[in-house]
Parts: structure tokens; C-alpha cells; sequence
């Protein structure tokens, strides 16, 4: 559908082999107080801008919910930055469980 569109045109538009590449994250937490989830918070964010990514989101003492995509213009989270993150999750003591999404993409949902 997109292969008639000129390659100037996708990538303006974000479309085929421009398209940014995200993932949905929910977390389960147990944290027992806010300076306790500032803390993983705070952690988890240097940990995401370390592998050039960024993460919106928000959430509460239990859970936490957000989107993870990358730094670059151009850029897409991998399927190694989802397994580093994952690995990051299982050590810490705070998440209980977390589910990660499929690859999506950012600017159109699909």
C-alpha cells in the first residue's frame, strides 16, 4: 500500500522502511512507600537511556504502564534491548511480574 508512495514521502511519514518500532510495558510493583518507588524509577530510567531508548508512562506504589521507543529519529527498539530490559526486571526486588509487548509501531499502532 505504501510502496506508491515516493521514499522522500515515507519517510516524512514515518511509513515501511522509516517506520519507529516501540513497546508496551506494564509492571506489577511492591513497593511499600513513594521514596522506594522514586528509587526503582529513578533506576529504571538510567537503565532505559543507557540502551538510548526513552520510556512515558506513569503508575502508583503497584503498578506502572508505559511505552518504550528509542532516542533516534529514525531509531526502534530491538528485540536484544527487550531482553535486556527484561533481564534488568527479573533482578529487581520491587516487580512482582511485568509483561512487555509485541513490537509496534509508534507513530500508527499497528
Amino acid at each position: 500500500m505504501h510502496s506508491r508512495k515516493s521514499r522522500r514521502l515515507r519517510k516524512k511519514l514515518y511509513l515501511d522502511e522509516f517506520a519507529v518500532k516501540g513497546v508496551e510495558l506494564d509492571c506489577n510493583l511492591t513497593c511499600k512507600d513513594e521514596s522506594e518507588l522514586a528509587t526503582i524509577m529513578d533506576d529504571f530510567f538510567v537503565y532505559v537511556d543507557t540502551l538510548s531508548l526513552c520510556i512515558g508512562g506513569g503508575g502508583d506504589l503497584t503498578s506502572f504502564a508505559g511505552f518504550i521507543s528509542s532516542h533516534e529519529r529514525y531509531g526502534s527498539v530491538t528485540e536484544s534491548d527487550i531482553t535486556n530490559i527484561s533481564n534488568w526486571l527479573k533482578d529487581q526486588n520491587t516487580v512482582s511480574e511485568f509483561n512487555i509487548g509485541e513490537l509496534v509501531d509508534a507513530n500508527y499502532g499497528v
